[in-house]
């Protein structure tokens, strides 16, 4: 394992990246990944391991950069280990790669001076603190619009301009947007072009719009975002103020007139001429920038019971060890609870309860499988549970998966929908397992 490459990871992530974020150090940062990356993984073989650390390092590398597939299952993993992250695919990352040679050269040179395993054990802390480094997220922010001609253009913070000809019907994203030659002012209020009496605004400090059909005299709600919605955005963007309607602009067209709102981090929202109101987000390639809707709470919350059954499931057809099974079930069982009691915690610091976590979880773990084994489980009864933990995680999980994606439209039918299945599942192991146990033994 080089020390240059922990080094270099170290301060390119954390530091270089959060002040100079762009390709020189977004593509150093997958080098000196890959610098590392393959000794970190023949650690965990410990010898005679470097050759498959290194292949496996270059096509895991390979299948994330390249394949949506593979960027979204490295999301899911890293979700797991670190929190809420996402990993998008950018295939130029692959140009990189190269780097496995001077990872296996550093390999080659390091065995003809073996290092004491005390300073490899003291190293891995800070290597896999250098690894899982966050990089900095520049997240997208529609942060003004205006009407240019037959244009409508919704300038972007740290994303691509937006514009529509259309009426905002369809946009495209410009090659990017030139500084402003003084601060952009905000149209919080705009009125209709040859129809003065009609106005809409912006209501301050919500997601909200307002309508006036006597030149701003008075005003009633024309558009506001539900409760569900408004939710899906807190949780996307849990660290950030800039949840709120921001600027709006109005465009006469054929058959009545548009309306377009930059709504901050959420993107755009259009009136169109039949008076309908539709959430645009962020078109088309700047999706991708956009954050996800987090649903940890509701994932662990999923891993949590599904340990549960497992467990318990194995535990009730233990022919002996009942008690020392049952309370490293207990620890097993409070490692993924930790992580519960760790995502309700979102305003403090919870690494602490990740880091107890892992361990109760881990340990209650192995030594369950001992037991298991030495306590002559019952097949079918261990079989139930392996096969219902999964099941009890997809029916908790799947509903609010769905429920972040926009279906179904409201958190309370995700939990209905989630109890009803989670019910289902648990009847149908506990069947099978009471029929298994009035099986005469053997």
């Amino acid at each position: 394992m080089t020390v240059a490459g922990v080094f270099v990871l170290l301060v390119n992530d954390h530091l270089l990246k959060q002040a100079w974020p762009g390709f020189v150090t977004g593509k150093l940062s997958d080098v000196a990944g890959l610098v590392v990356a393959p000794a970190l993984l023949a650690l965990l073989f410990w010898r005679r391991a470097d050759l498959a650390a290194t292949v496996l390092t270059g096509v895991l590398f390979a299948l994330v950069k390249a394949t949506e597939t593979g960027a979204e299952a490295a999301s899911q993993v890293w979700t797991l280990v670190a929190g809420p992250s996402r990993v998008l695919a950018d295939p130029t990352d692959l140009l990189a790669l190269p780097a496995l040679a001077l990872a296996w050269w550093v390999r080659v040179r390091s065995l003809h001076a073996p290092s004491p395993k005390w300073r490899v054990i003291a190293a891995m802390p800070l290597t896999v603190l250098a690894v899982a480094a966050t990089s900095a997220v520049q997240l997208p922010a529609a942060e003004s619009v205006e009407v240019d001609g037959d244009r409508i253009v919704v300038h972007v913070a740290d994303g691509l301009d937006q514009i529509s000809r259309d009426g905002g019907a369809t946009w495209s994203a410009t090659g990017g947007h030139e500084p402003a030659a003084e601060p952009r002012s905000l149209q919080s209020a705009a009125c209709v072009p040859m129809q003065a009496t009609r106005c809409y605004r912006v209501v301050p400090g919500r997601i909200a719009v307002e309508q006036s059909d006597d030149g701003g005299r008075t005003w009633q709600p024309s558009w506001e975002m539900s409760d569900d919605d408004r939710e899906r955005l807190r949780r996307t963007y849990s660290g950030s103020h800039e949840r709120l309607s921001m600027a709006l602009a109005a465009q006469a067209r054929p058959g009545g007139h548009v309306v377009v709102v930059a709504n901050g981090l959420d993107g755009i929202v259009v009136r169109d001429v039949q008076g309908t109101w539709r959430r645009v987000g962020w078109p088309g390639p700047a999706a991708e920038q956009a954050a996800t809707v987090d649903v940890s709470l509701e994932r662990n919350v999923a891993l949590f019971l599904a340990a549960c059954l497992l467990f318990g499931g194995v535990g009730a057809g233990l022919r002996e060890f009942h008690r020392v099974y049952t309370g490293f079930a207990v620890l097993a069982c409070l490692g993924p609870f930790t992580m519960v009691a760790e995502t309700s915690l979102v305003e403090q610091d919870g690494s602490g309860l990740v880091v107890l976590g892992w361990v109760m979880g881990t340990l209650g773990t192995l030594v369950c499988g001992v037991l298991a084994f030495a306590g002559r489980a019952r097949p079918v009864t261990a079989v139930v549970g392996v096969v219902g933990a999964p099941l009890v995680h997809a029916a908790v999980y799947l509903p609010f998966r769905g429920w972040a994606r926009g279906a179904p439209g409201t958190y309370e039918v995700a939990v209905a929908i989630a109890a009803v299945l989670t019910a289902v599942v648990l009847v149908a192991v506990a069947a099978l397992i009471r029929r298994d146990a009035s099986r005469p033994g053997p």
